[in-house]
Order: structure tokens, then C-alpha cells, then sequence
């Protein structure tokens, strides 16, 4: 992660941000077969659905579908990010 990356989570951490808490997140792999597109798309995804409450304490739910290659990198960035905070 560059310095840049780093100043920026360093000044989100120590300012005050309301943008709520993540309370879970699930995953969840599928296959694609086909479409309308495509009769033999046979394509691997994976579906995030996530719980979240805002700053006012409404719950929500939200999902993201992404193809494997997202994931791992959406995971990566993960890791990143609960490493540098870490850090902080």
C-alpha cells in the first residue's frame, strides 16, 4: 500500500466518520450456466450479501455478486486494509 493509502486511512481512523457497522457477512458460490447471451456460459461467482446498520441504527441488507477474480481481489484489499489499520 503507497503512503498516500496509507495518510488517507490514517485520517479517516482518526476523524470521525459515520458510516455505520458492518454486523455479518455472508458468501456464497455459484455457477452460472447459461443466458439468453450465452448457452453454455458455465461461469463461477460469488454472492456477498451483507448485514449493515447506518448511523441512525436501521438495519439493512446488501449483495454483490462478483466473479471469482473480483473476489479474491475485493479479499486482498481486505487483508490490506485490517493490516494497516492494525498499525494505526
Amino acid at each position: 500500500m503507497s503512503e498516500r493509502d496509507k495518510k488517507a486511512v490514517n485520517d479517516v481512523t482518526t476523524s470521525s466518520v459515520d458510516v455505520g457497522q458492518l454486523i455479518d457477512m455472508k458468501w456464497k458460490l455459484g455457477m452460472a450456466v447459461s443466458s439468453d447471451e450465452c448457452k453454455h456460459l458455465n461461469s463461477p461467482y460469488i454472492t456477498l450479501m451483507m448485514t449493515v446498520t447506518d448511523s441512525s441504527g436501521k438495519v439493512g441488507n446488501h449483495s454483490l455478486e462478483m466473479t471469482t477474480a473480483q473476489f479474491f481481489n475485493f479479499s486482498r484489499q481486505l487483508k490490506d486494509i485490517a493490516a494497516l489499520m492494525e498499525t494505526v
